[in-house]
């Protein structure tokens, strides 16, 4: 039964409890398993589950968003990246980042030779108020980071009140 598994005092000598796969004969095949179907779709769009630590399809660069009374600034992580790699959109209401990473290395010695490449297309769209001055908007590039400065309309600045709360 199900629920025997659950509780340490009834497990018997041959059952295995929930989390310790090393135990079960299977889990090595189911191991193995699931290398091969990781090996052949990664790198592909058909990826069923991404690699750990990353996301299916390629490179997914880090975004910060901060919104201030006066602007809204956007950082962009993209280590490995030069600024000629990188599209930057500014619609009405988004901010479309689009990309691609491409990495070659070569090493060839005595007895040896290998060539290592990966790639990484990457669109990353962050919806914006409509209260963007389109035209005063600043990009910067500088070690891997991308700054995107969006000030806003004057008469965004001035919108808001402030309510105050009284007690009951």
């Amino acid at each position: 039964m199900a629920f025997r598994r659950l509780l340490p005092s009834l497990w018997r000598e041959h059952a295995v409890p929930a989390g310790q796969e090393g135990d079960h004969p299977f889990s090595a095949l189911q191991q193995e398993m699931n290398r091969v179907f990781d090996d052949f779709f990664q790198g592909t769009a058909f990826a069923p589950f991404p690699a750990a630590g990353g996301r299916a399809g390629g490179f997914h660069p880090s975004v910060d968003v901060k919104e201030g009374a006066k602007e809204i600034v956007v950082h962009a992580e993209l280590p490995g990246m030069e600024e000629k790699d990188v599209e930057l959109f500014l619609e009405e209401s988004a901010l479309v980042l689009k990309g691609e990473k491409k990495f070659e290395k070569e090493d060839k010695g005595e007895g040896y030779h290998t060539i290592e490449r990966s790639y990484g297309a990457f669109q990353r769209v962050i919806p914006l108020p409509r209260e963007i001055d389109l035209n005063k908007a600043q990009a910067r590039f500088k070690n891997g980071v991308l700054t995107v400065t969006l000030p806003k309309l004057e008469q965004a600045k001035a919108k808001g009140k402030k309510i105050s709360i009284q007690s009951a």
